[in-house]
């Protein structure tokens, strides 16, 4: 387990990340975003490539993701296979909430700090708020969706169309929690994790990355992802987000009773 650095749910970002996630598939309310300023967490920070749960294991706690990216990957292949990826404000593990019992290795991809939830924190408020009952369920059938996605990603698109969706994807999902603005984001992983996501070679990867940047479509320094061309990747891409269910921003929402729930939460 990594190292837990504190009992009290860290407010700010990590409120306003989830807030932003929940908010991106149903219409919350200030009163639904109050309930979350009470959950109780534990904070832990995980290295590089290091398990927070592993196959078999009886999780009774959720991990919100506060900074970083995990992974689930294939525990019983001899290639690490990348089955998911989460980002900031994604409540990883979620499905544990209605079975414990954990089906593959989840793993941070690069440092990563996770706030570890209780399960009864969200059946307490997802009894109170049918909204916050709504927006869970929401999320796995967005998650589900996103594995769907995948399947298809490796089973028809060729190596180069694989690694240009995987980033429409994770750069759609981080615009939505108010990241990768720009298109600059922290790249989610070197390229072993990529080949890993994309069912290719190291090789391979290096090789379609070279590729990208040739089409002038991406920078890819260090640990620093640029979409220089964001049009042009979603055309080789061939991307079309709706299967991330996600609500244009704002889209009936009601901003200024959101962000006055969000920053009395962070002055609390």
């Amino acid at each position: 387990m990594g190292r837990a650095i504190g009992q009290e749910m860290q407010t700010g970002f990590a409120f306003s990340k989830l807030a932003d996630h929940l908010a991106s598939l149903a219409d919350v309310t200030a009163d639904d975003l109050d309930l979350l300023a009470d959950m109780p967490s534990t904070i832990a920070h995980f290295s590089s490539h290091q398990a927070i749960l592993r196959h078999g294991d009886e999780s009774h706690q959720c991990c919100l993701l506060l900074q970083g990216y995990l992974s689930w990957q294939d525990a019983l292949g001899a290639d690490g296979q990348i089955t998911s990826i989460s980002v900031p404000g994604d409540i990883a593990a979620l499905q544990t909430l209605y079975r414990p019992c954990v089906n593959g290795n989840l793993i941070a991809l690069g440092p990563a700090v996770i706030a570890l939830v209780p399960h009864r924190f969200f059946r307490e408020i997802s009894a109170r708020s049918p909204t916050i009952a709504r927006t869970l369920l929401l999320m796995l059938l967005r998650d589900h969706a996103i594995q769907r996605n995948w399947t298809v990603n490796l089973g028809s698109r060729d190596a180069l169309t694989r690694v240009a969706h995987l980033l429409c994807e994770i750069t759609t999902r981080l615009q939505n929690v108010g990241l990768a603005k720009d298109f600059r984001l922290s790249s989610p992983f070197n390229q072993s994790d990529l080949a890993a996501a994309c069912s290719i070679s190291p090789v391979h990867a290096n090789r379609t990355i070279q590729e990208l940047r040739r089409a002038n479509l991406l920078q890819w320094q260090s640990k620093t992802l640029v979409i220089s061309d964001w049009p042009g990747l979603v055309r080789l891409a061939g991307f079309d987000p709706a299967y991330l269910g996600l609500r244009p921003r704002n889209q009936g929402r009601r901003p200024r009773e959101l962000e006055t729930a969000k920053d009395a939460v962070a002055l609390a």
